[in-house]
C-alpha cells in the first residue's frame, strides 16, 4: 500500500463517509432479499408477485440514470445522498408499520421496491460524482479501493445478514432494522465535516445528452461502456440459466448454490484489494486487460464442468472465486479511470449515461436468457451467456486502451 492509500484510510472524515457508504450498501442488499421474502412468507405470494417486486425495484436503474445525472450536475451531492437515505428509510419502514396494522399488500411492496430502487439510483450517481471533490486526486484510487472492497463485502454478506434477520425477526420486522441502517448511513455521510465545494458556475447549459458525449469523446470510455453493456447483458443470460443447470440438472442444493455464488463475491473482494497494485506494475490499461482474462475468460468453463451435487458445487465455486478476483480488480480500475478521465463538471451526467447503457440492457439479457433456455437447453444457454461475456472483453484490448498507463484528468 502506498502513502496516498494510507492517508485516505486514516482520514477521519473519509472514515465517516466510508462507514455511511458501507452501511448503505448492506441496507440495499438486505432490502433486495427481504422484500421478496416478505411477499412470499407474509402474503403467500407466488413467483409472479415476487417477480413484480424485483421488476419494480430494478426498473428505475434502466429508466432514471440519464435524468438523474443531468439533474445532479449543478447540485451539492452530499445533501442529495443524505436525502435519498432518509427516503429509503421511510419507504422501507412503511412495510412493518403496514404489517402491524394488517394493511400489508403486494401493491404496497411493489411501490416500496420502486421507490427504494429510484432513490438508490440517485444515491449511487451522486456518490460517484461527489468522491473526487471529497478526497484529493492522489488519494482517489485508494478511496475507490476501500469503497469497492466494502461494497463487495456487502454483496457477499448482505444476503446472509438478511436471511438471519428474517429467520430471527420475521420478514416485516427485519425491514425495520433495514430502515435503521439507511438512517445510520445518512448520519455517517452527514457527519463527515469536510465542506463540499459549491457546484462550478458556468454560462454553458449542457443538454441532457452531454453525459453521452463525454463517453463518446474518449476511446477508453467508449470501449469501457461497450464492454460493460455486453458483459451485463450476457451475464443475465448466464444467471437465469445457471441456477436451473446447477440445482435442477446437476443436483446442487439451493444452499450449496448460494455458497458457490458467494465465492464469487469473496474473490471480488480479493481482486478489489489487488487491482491498484496490478495497475502500478503494468499500467492501468494492461492491468484492466489482465483482470478481464479472469473475469471474462474463466466463465467459459461453466457449461462444461463435470460432476453432480457437492463435486459440481466445489468446481462452480472455484470458477466463481477466480473470475471474481478479475471482476473486483476491474471494478476498482473502472471507477477510478472514469472519475479521472471525465471533467469534474460532467461526472454526474456521464455516470447517468453510463448506467443507462450498462444497466438498461439487463432486462433484455434476462429475456433472451429465458428464450434460449426454453428453446434449446440450459447448458446451451449457459454457454451462450459465457461466450457473450468473453466477447465483451474485446473492446478493452484495442491499442488506445492497452496503452493507458495512468489516467489523467481531462478537465476541472
Amino acid at each position: 500500500m502506498d502513502e496516498a492509500e494510507v492517508a485516505v484510510t486514516v482520514d477521519a472524515d473519509f472514515k465517516r463517509f466510508w462507514a455511511g457508504q458501507t452501511v448503505s450498501a448492506v441496507g440495499t442488499q438486505v432490502t433486495a432479499v427481504a422484500l421478496p421474502l416478505t411477499a412470499a412468507l407474509t402474503l403467500d405470494a407466488g413467483a409472479a408477485g415476487v417477480s413484480a417486486i424485483a421488476t419494480a425495484t430494478y426498473l428505475p436503474s434502466a429508466a432514471l440514470p440519464l435524468l438523474a445525472g443531468h439533474w445532479l450536475e449543478r447540485r451539492r451531492k452530499r445533501g442529495v445522498m443524505i436525502a435519498t437515505d432518509v427516503i429509503r428509510a421511510a419507504a422501507v419502514a412503511v412495510v412493518p408499520i403496514a404489517w402491524a396494522f394488517g394493511e400489508l399488500t403486494l401493491p404496497l411492496l411493489v411501490a416500496v421496491g420502486f421507490l427504494v430502487g429510484a432513490a438508490s439510483v440517485v444515491f449511487d450517481i451522486a456518490s460517484f460524482a461527489y468522491l473526487p471533490d471529497f478526497v484529493p486526486e492522489q488519494e482517489l484510487a485508494g478511496a475507490n479501493r476501500a469503497l469497492q472492497g466494502s461494497s463487495t463485502a456487502a454483496q457477499v454478506g448482505g444476503p446472509g445478514i438478511s436471511g438471519i434477520l428474517v429467520q430471527l425477526l420475521g420478514p416485516a420486522i427485519a425491514l425495520l432494522v433495514d430502515a435503521v441502517s439507511y438512517l445510520a448511513s445518512a448520519i455517517g455521510i452527514g457527519t463527515a465535516r469536510r465542506a463540499e465545494p459549491a457546484p462550478r458556475a458556468s454560462d454553458d447549459r449542457p443538454g441532457l445528452w452531454e453525459g453521452v458525449r463525454q463517453l463518446k469523446v474518449s476511446p477508453f470510455l467508449r470501449a469501457l461502456t461497450a464492454h460493460a453493456a455486453l458483459y451485463n447483458a450476457s451475464a443475465q443470460i448466464l444467471v437465469v440459466n445457471l441456477v436451473v443447470l446447477a440445482v435442477k440438472e446437476r443436483g446442487l442444493s439451493a444452499g450449496g448454490y448460494g455458497v458457490a455464488l458467494s465465492a464469487g463475491g469473496a474473490g471480488a473482494f480479493v481482486g478489489a484489494m489487488l487491482g491498484l497494485r496490478l495497475a502500478r506494475q503494468l499500467g492501468y490499461g494492461r492491468a484492466f486487460g489482465t483482470s478481464l482474462v479472469l473475469s471474462t475468460g474463466l466463465p467459459l468453463l461453466l457449461a462444461f464442468l463435470p460432476g453432480r451435487g457437492l463435486q459440481y458445487g466445489v468446481l462452480l465455486g472455484a470458477v466463481q472465486f477466480l473470475a471474481g478476483i478479475g471482476l473486483g480488480s476491474a471494478n476498482v480500475l473502472s471507477v477510478t479511470i472514469r472519475q479521472l478521465l471525465i471533467p469534474r463538471t460532467a461526472l454526474a451526467r456521464s455516470n447517468g449515461a453510463y448506467r443507462t447503457f450498462t444497466f438498461g440492457v439487463l432486462p433484455v439479457g434476462a429475456a433472451i436468457g429465458g428464450v434460449l433456455g426454453s428453446t434449446f437447453s440450459t447448458t446451451t444457454a449457459v454457454a451462450v451467456g459465457t461466450i457473450g461475456i468473453a466477447l465483451s472483453a474485446l473492446p478493452m484490448f484495442v491499442r488506445e486502451v492497452r496503452s493507458l498507463e495512468t489516467p489523467v484528468t481531462t478537465g476541472v
